[in-house]
């Protein structure tokens, strides 16, 4: 199953990280009231529900992600696929270790027993 089936209800999600309506869309650029929409069963549009996986499931931060990013990560995983796998793996286990979180603890630990895929 696709991560984008499995984004939770919004609202199930903005509740497991504890932010009310305008803290929660305004980080992804929505308004309240069309946050308040989504929640109550209006169709995001794929753009919001792309965001609201990044920001709120994937915890990105935005901010710090730049274009050469992306092409660092895709000459990577198409030049050295051992090494990027080798890589994202120790970086999730360094993810894991320095959180000081027991699994499953955190609102979307669930996730972690995915299988992991190379669309990173």
């Amino acid at each position: 199953m696709k991560l984008f089936e499995r984004v939770l209800n919004p609202r199930e999600i903005r509740r497991r990280l504890g932010l009310n309506q305008e803290q929660f869309w305004t980080q992804i650029g929505v308004t309240q009231s069309g946050g308040s929409r989504y929640e109550s069963g209006r169709e995001m549009p794929k753009p919001v529900r792309e965001l609201l996986r990044l920001v709120h499931v994937e915890q990105v931060d935005l901010s710090q992600v730049r274009r050469v990013d992306f092409e660092i990560i895709n000459y990577l995983k198409e030049s050295h696929p051992d090494l990027y796998r080798n890589l994202r793996r120790a970086a999730r286990s360094r993810h894991r270790q320095g959180s000081g979180a027991e699994p499953g603890s955190a609102p979307f630990a669930e996730r972690e027993a995915e299988t992991v895929d190379d669309r990173e």
